[in-house]
This record gives C-alpha cells, sequence and structure tokens, in this order.
C-alpha cells in the first residue's frame, strides 16, 4: 500500500539524487575531461563528436530542472536515451557488472529505471509548482 502522507518525500529525494547525479556526470566531462576531451571520447567509440555537447549540456539542463522539480516527468524521460547510449557504446559489451574492466551495464540500467520510476512518480514535494512550494510561498507572502 502507498503511504500519500510520505509518497511525495520519496519522490523529492528521489528527484533530488537523480540531478545531482546528472549535474555531476556533466561537471566531470566539463571541468575534468573537458568539453573537447569529452568529444575526442565520443569519437574514439564510434559517436560523433557533437553528440557529447549534448549529452553535457542534457545532463547539465537536465540535473538543474529534476532539482528544481520543473517539467520532472518529461525531463526524466528525456533523460533516458542518454543512458541507453552509454550502454550501447560505452558499457553494453563489458558484461552486466559495473565492476567490470571499463564497467558493465547494470549502473546505467539501474539508473534508467529510476528515471522511469521518477517518471510514474511525478515531482514530489517542494517542486516549482508543488503545492507544498506554493503554500509556503503563499504563508511568506501573508506574513508580510
Amino acid at each position: 500500500m502507498i503511504d500519500n502522507r510520505t509518497a511525495p518525500y520519496a519522490a523529492t529525494l528521489l528527484r533530488l539524487t537523480l540531478g545531482a547525479a546528472f549535474l555531476s556526470h556533466a561537471a566531470l566531462k566539463i571541468f575534468v575531461f573537458t568539453p573537447a576531451g569529452t568529444a575526442h571520447f565520443f569519437e574514439s567509440v564510434g559517436v560523433p563528436g557533437f553528440v557529447a555537447y549534448l549529452t553535457m549540456l542534457g545532463e547539465a539542463a537536465g540535473g538543474l530542472a529534476l532539482i528544481a522539480g520543473e517539467y520532472t516527468r518529461i525531463v526524466a524521460l528525456a533523460l533516458t536515451p542518454i543512458l541507453l547510449g552509454t550502454i550501447a557504446t560505452v558499457h553494453g559489451h563489458n558484461g552486466f557488472f559495473f565492476h567490470n574492466p571499463n564497467g558493465g551495464w547494470e549502473y546505467p540500467a539501474f539508473w534508467i529505471v529510476a528515471l522511469v520510476v521518477q517518471a510514474l512518480l511525478g515531482d514530489g514535494a517542494f517542486a516549482v509548482g508543488s503545492p507544498l512550494l506554493q503554500g509556503a510561498r503563499g504563508r511568506a507572502v501573508a506574513a508580510e
């Protein structure tokens, strides 16, 4: 049975965690590997270099949108092709377990499932447009 009192907070925790993970992966590509290095890696696995820039943009914008709770369902589903791409090009041929050399497809597959769960759950609490957040805003305005 679903506990309607805590489910919005569970959805929020998942949304914030997914958003932070996408932001951290974008930051890794931008600040550690560099955009040019990331594009070179994409090319080395047979993916056009420009897709690296689209991936970094998607991870950064998608991560921020998830953290804010903006268009959560759409963003969660829109981010799944990035992970499907990692399975198809980088991790799929390394076996299932992520501890395998060069990482298997276990972790990206789990991440896809988490995104689908987020899409099914929706925004959760404290999202942009959330009744809980709007209620807090309304109380703050009334207090002024």
